[in-house]
């Protein structure tokens, strides 16, 4: 613990036990922290936190909807919120101020759209499944919306706002995220940047 002061040393020590007593498999789980409804939710073997994380399992059934994969770490003030399924892979790293929700308050799209004069909170709630495949790395403050893939061995770039597919081994950047480099498998290196417009 060289380098840090008293209180985060406490903070630590303290992160430390309530790990082995409330989550056995995982390296560290950093206090203070909110969980809902544990029991709806898989932590993968040396799973690791920041501080100020918040994980959301909101499902009705006796089901696990957020499946967390091994060797997985979220830094602060991550926000994980599943209606219906949210799957991490192995060796994901997910840095600080990420939000990724499965859900919606409202349906936008179709025939039967929700009212927009309507009470935000009693609007019917839809949701499509999120997957992050493994070792992937998410950059600080990206979102991730309901419905998205993102595939293996791909960076999303810092502030990005991940809606629909990503491809494997790749870097996107941007609002929405576009793809910006790609790895060549004949170079063993990401290609040349490719132009984006918005």
């Amino acid at each position: 613990m060289k380098g840090y002061d008293l209180l985060t040393i406490i903070n630590l020590s303290l992160s430390f036990i309530y790990t082995k007593v409330f989550f056995k498999n995982c390296r560290i789980i950093r206090l203070p922290i909110v969980i809902r409804n544990k029991s709806q939710i898989v932590f993968g073997d040396r799973f690791v936190t920041g501080k100020y994380c918040r994980i959301d399992a909101f499902s009705q059934k006796n089901k696990k909807i957020i499946n967390i994969g091994k060797n997985c770490q979220i830094n602060d003030s991550v926000h994980i919120a599943a209606l219906n399924n949210i799957t991490i892979g192995d060796n994901v790293l997910i840095a600080s101020r990420v939000f990724m929700t499965d859900h919606n308050h409202g349906i936008y799209t179709g025939d039967n759209q929700s009212d927009p004069k309507s009470v935000v909170g009693n609007r019917d709630l839809s949701s499509k499944p999120i997957i992050i495949k493994d070792n992937v790395w998410i950059g600080e403050n990206v979102t991730i919306l309901p419905g998205s893939i993102i595939g293996k061995n791909t960076i999303v770039g810092s502030n990005s706002v991940v809606s629909g597919v990503l491809i494997d081994n790749a870097i996107y950047i941007g609002v929405p995220a576009k793809i910006f480099k790609k790895y060549d498998p004949i170079e063993k290196k990401m290609g040349q940047s490719i132009d984006i417009y918005y």
